[in-house]
């Protein structure tokens, strides 16, 4: 039995839900990132990109588990969840050496495939991290908000993992399996967009009200149509490519807004 949700404030638990959740879009960008440099696609941009990226996964990694007052994060006491975030740091240590890499030059073969084995372990520990947030927040978070801040912000992850996808069929590694994994992507995405929309009980989403955040998922929408068909294609030439590049960050942001809104409309 914990009672540690009480030592948290229903804001802090949003920003904890947040950031714990924005981890795992982290790690779908750093592994995106680096098969944009391996692909030779705005290389010094991207590395400079991966280095944020990276620095950003490890400083909130630390936040989560010893508190950093510049992002807003109390310390985490809860045994299970600490327990959870040390395999994930372990994982991380592992993962590590990829980002370095691919810093300091084009990542071979032997990198994209060490990240592409690697990559989805760390995503999902850090899911199973956040899902034990949202469970411990349940005294003192509406589950029904909790669940729409979980999912809407798990749709920042999905835009970074079905680019990754496209970038992994480009690179070619495993082109069957990611070919599959980008359509079951596309598909998650799309129906949990409609979800915050309109209510998905099964994804227990109760749907938006709220005319300024669906006003803003309107936005994340007209970007996913622009974007959709080249995943829907496994477009992989360079001008899918360059679509990818240029649209799944504006995706990213726009669904960041609507998450943030989510967050901001807890009472």
């Amino acid at each position: 039995f914990s009672c540690n949700s009480f030592a948290f404030s229903k804001q802090q638990m949003g920003t904890v839900i947040n950031l714990a959740g924005k981890q795992r879009m982290l790690t779908q960008k750093m592994s995106k990132e680096i098969l944009l440099i391996a692909k030779g696609i705005d290389v010094d941009a991207n590395r400079a990109n991966l280095k944020k990226t990276a620095d950003l996964f490890d400083k909130t990694l630390k936040g989560l588990v010893d508190g950093d007052a510049s992002l807003g994060l109390p310390k985490t006491t809860d045994a299970a969840i600490l327990a959870q975030l040390g395999k994930v740091s372990e994982l991380w240590a592992a993962f590590k050496p990829n980002v370095d890499a691919a810093i300091a030059g084009a990542p071979g073969k032997a990198v994209l495939e060490k990240v592409a084995a690697q990559n989805l372990p760390l995503l999902k520990n850090m899911n199973k991290a956040v899902q034990m947030y949202a469970k411990m927040s349940g005294s003192n978070l509406d589950p029904a908000m909790a669940t729409t801040i979980n999912l809407a912000g798990k749709q920042r992850m999905l835009t970074q993992k079905m680019t990754k996808e496209l970038l992994l069929i480009a690179n070619g590694i495993d082109v069957d399996a990611n070919k599959a994994n980008l359509r079951k992507t596309v598909g998650l995405f799309e129906r949990t967009l409609k979800g915050l929309f309109d209510g998905d009980a099964d994804l227990g989403l109760p749907g938006t009200k709220d005319a300024a955040i669906r006003a803003q998922l309107e936005v994340v929408q007209g970007l996913w149509n622009e974007y959709k068909p080249v995943l829907d294609k496994a477009d992989t030439s360079a001008a899918g490519l360059a679509k990818a590049a240029k649209l799944n960050i504006p995706l990213l942001k726009e669904m960041n807004k609507a998450v943030k809104m989510y967050e901001k409309s807890v009472k």
